[in-house]
């Protein structure tokens, strides 16, 4: 009894506190969203450079967080544009008060009409309001539901990993890790079913025992113990109901929206790959810039050399050191330490293990790769290396004295195996026109000079 004064004072100061609650919207909407636009493009730049690393853990990350972004700053700015029309309409209603249907002489099928679907100006400042609270909760609901939905997904990433990894034992993978990744699929399936029905796994007995289980565990997977309250506060009236049925169609419209372009040509588009007949930006060392950074596969300095030699700087790849192992057995360490790495451990070999392998690892790399300029091969000397995006590759130089002047193709292949066949295949080709400066060419040998 002692207690109910100071739950009345909270509960009135929550009511005060619900009335005013407007200003505080529209506060962090403004700067959450001038923070937004500011955050994007280092977001983008690491999803991009983790994507480029094969980073799963980390581009799983990014790309959670991009996708977050895009609903955070859509709902914000619906909410800003919602808030602005309820302030105007307030304002408005100052001035003039209700709608008078009487003065707009209408016909009386129009004005009967409009009483019935317009109704009155305090109803209509009343939905907006309505709008907008409803639409800042359920902003950061859907963060949370994206959060959850990633947590899930990198437990079944973690889990293939992990019994992908040579010294995982055989009894792990059949008796931990596949009935895990059973459970996790069921509950997922489970947790969704319930989701879209809007808790319908909840209200049956039967149902109740077998989704129990699963609930109890995806309540942290999902990350629901932190929003739950607000979650049933939205469900328990119609409104909420009806509005939790229209998230997913309207975000999957606004995809398909975002996706819809206009083609000008069957063959050419702005965005390509390199190759023998197009040259994009990407493998081109001047040309990389804000929208394209990082190299892909392979690069040259530019598009027109001028110089007796050609730099080739190769990008390195996940799966490259998986041939290096499988063309040079004595490279492959006792552990793998590829992969997460902590402050207690290394993510690769002792310094006395690096110098002793280096020079056998780089003449494995060197076998593997051959490097053409149209039919005139090359025998790579490779360096390790980081080019100026801080990717990690191999670089050499070309002779190009036996190259004529004019447009040539530098083609990039080497050499891969599928179970126990190897093969050869062509990583990239890069067009690019050779017009070599006259000054820098090397002079002859003669004895009269």
């Amino acid at each position: 009894m002692s207690n109910q004064p100071a739950d009345k004072k909270f509960k009135k100061w929550l009511d005060i506190l619900q009335q005013e609650s407007w200003q505080l919207e529209l506060i962090i909407s403004g700067f959450a969203i001038y923070g937004l636009f500011m955050v994007i493009d280092p977001i983008e730049l690491a999803a991009q450079q983790a994507e480029n690393d094969n980073n799963v853990y980390t581009t799983l990350l990014y790309q959670g967080l991009e996708i977050s972004w895009y609903i955070i700053t859509i709902n914000l700015i619906a909410h800003v544009i919602l808030r602005g029309l309820w302030i105007g309409a307030i304002g408005l209603r100052y001035v003039s008060g209700e709608i008078d249907y009487d003065r707009l002489n209408y016909s009386p099928k129009f004005n009967r009409h409009l009483q019935k679907r317009v109704g009155s100006f305090d109803n209509y400042v009343a939905q907006l309001e309505k709008y907008c609270s409803v639409v800042f909760a359920v902003t950061f609901l859907l963060v949370f539901y994206l959060l959850g939905l990633l947590v899930i997904t990198f437990c079944f990433v973690l889990m293939a990993l992990w019994m992908e990894k040579d010294d995982t034992p055989e009894w792990v993978g059949d008796w931990v890790v596949t009935p895990l990744i059973i459970f996790l699929s069921v509950g997922m399936v489970l947790t969704f079913i319930d989701f879209v029905t809007q808790g319908w796994l909840k209200r049956k007995k039967w149902t109740t025992i077998v989704y129990y289980p699963f609930y109890w565990v995806f309540k942290f997977l999902t990350l629901s113990f932190l929003y739950r309250p607000m979650v049933y506060n939205f469900l328990d009236t119609k409104f909420g109901k009806r509005l939790s049925w229209l998230v997913v169609p309207i975000y999957l419209g606004l995809t398909i929206l975002a996706g819809t372009g206009f083609s000008t040509s069957n063959y050419l588009r702005k965005e390509f790959n390199t190759n023998e007949y197009s040259a994009g930006k990407a493998n081109y060392v001047d040309e990389l810039d804000e929208d394209i950074y990082f190299v892909d596969r392979a690069s040259i300095p530019s598009k027109v050399i001028t110089d007796p030699f050609l730099n080739v700087f190769v990008v390195y790849g996940s799966t490259v050191e998986d041939d290096v192992f499988y063309f040079n057995k004595e490279l492959e360490p006792e552990e793998d330490r590829r992969g997460i790495f902590s402050v207690f451990s290394e993510g690769h070999l002792g310094w006395q293990q690096l110098s002793e392998g280096t020079r056998d690892y780089l003449s494995t790399l060197e076998d593997m790769y051959t490097l053409s300029v149209d039919s005139l091969d090359f025998k790579p000397e490779f360096v390790f290396a980081l080019n100026r995006r801080n990717q990690i590759g191999y670089e050499t130089f070309l002779d190009l004295e036996q190259v004529a002047s004019g447009r040539h193709t530098l083609h990039v292949r080497r050499k891969d195996h599928r179970r126990d066949s190897v093969y050869t295949r062509t990583v990239i080709r890069i067009p690019f026109w050779y017009f070599p400066d006259r000054q820098s060419v090397r002079p002859t040998n003669n004895a009269n000079d």
